[in-house]
């Protein structure tokens, strides 16, 4: 028994005419009377009672005709839910993310993305860059929200914006409104370990040199409200990206630098060559809310 043969008997069974059956399926008459036989054939019974006064259902019809239409509605939710997918709207989607993102990509882009595509189910797992790389590599993510660099062939790197650094102080001492970063020489620096981002560590460090010091590093912790926190106890001072502002921590003041900071890259990393349709999605929505 094929599809076809459940549509052509459901076109007769709801008009119990032939003729307009045959007009609404867009076909001529006798092939789908044709049809007809063979479905009864194959089932072993007549489905209808043909007379000179018209057609109507036998009991064996009655019977089957919700069972029809029952497969017919499954079988068209089943294209249709497989139109969706191909197009990206249904399926789930594992996003990683450093924490910075949640202060600048994530509240542009997820509220509106997942209000489009309410049948995409969203997992989210805050993670460093490296370790984003690494499960992306692993099939464990689908995208990751991190700082650059992404060296490994076979992915895939969009930017999406850049920041400059700023300044985070224990508020217990009185700073100025723009902070020179050489004044900062002989503080002590709380920072996360190079091989948990790499890039924004070398800019760090790198912007410290460029002001005439290595910083020296007291602390290290891998997440911003960790390093921002252990500012507030008064462990040291940190650069943190300018998003973190708007991150209130008792105990912690946010000062602009004197200098002009180099930026930030934040972006999306993905797997080449193998993008599933909600990736594909999620990627060109980012493009569009930050205009790319």
């Amino acid at each position: 028994m094929e599809l076809r043969h459940l549509r052509y008997f459901a076109a007769v069974a709801e008009t119990l005419n032939f003729g307009r059956a045959a007009a609404r399926l867009s076909i001529s008459q006798p092939p789908l009377s044709r049809q007809i036989q063979s479905l009864e054939h194959e089932l072993g019974t007549p489905l209808f009672t043909r007379t000179t006064r018209g057609v109507r259902l036998t009991a064996a019809g009655r019977a089957l005709i919700p069972e029809a239409r029952r497969l017919l509605r499954e079988a068209a939710a089943l294209v249709e839910g497989a139109r969706h997918l191909a197009e990206g709207g249904v399926g789930s989607l594992r996003i990683g993310f450093i924490s910075t993102a949640s202060y600048n990509v994530l509240p542009r882009v997820l509220p509106e993305f997942h209000r489009r595509r309410p049948g995409i189910q969203l997992a989210l797992q805050e993670t460093t860059s490296d370790a984003q790389i690494a499960l992306l590599r692993d099939y464990e993510l689908d995208v990751g929200v991190l700082v650059p660099p992404v060296v490994d062939a076979g992915f895939r790197y969009l930017p999406l914006m850049q920041e400059p650094l700023l300044a985070a102080l224990p508020a217990r001492r009185r700073w100025p409104r723009r902070v020179p970063l050489a004044s900062l020489a002989a503080e002590t620096f709380v920072l996360f370990p190079r091989q948990a981002g790499v890039g924004l560590y070398d800019l760090i460090v790198g912007f410290c040199r460029s002001a005439g010091f290595t910083p020296r590093i007291g602390q290290e912790a891998v997440q911003m409200p960790t390093i921002v926190s252990l500012v507030a106890a008064g462990m040291g001072v940190a650069l943190v990206p300018a998003s973190l502002r708007h991150m209130r921590r008792t105990g912690v003041v946010y000062r602009a630098l004197a200098e002009t900071s180099p930026l930030m890259e934040m972006g999306l990393a993905w797997r080449e060559g193998e993008e599933e349709p909600a990736v594909a999605a999620f990627v060109a929505h980012a493009r569009a809310a930050f205009r790319i």
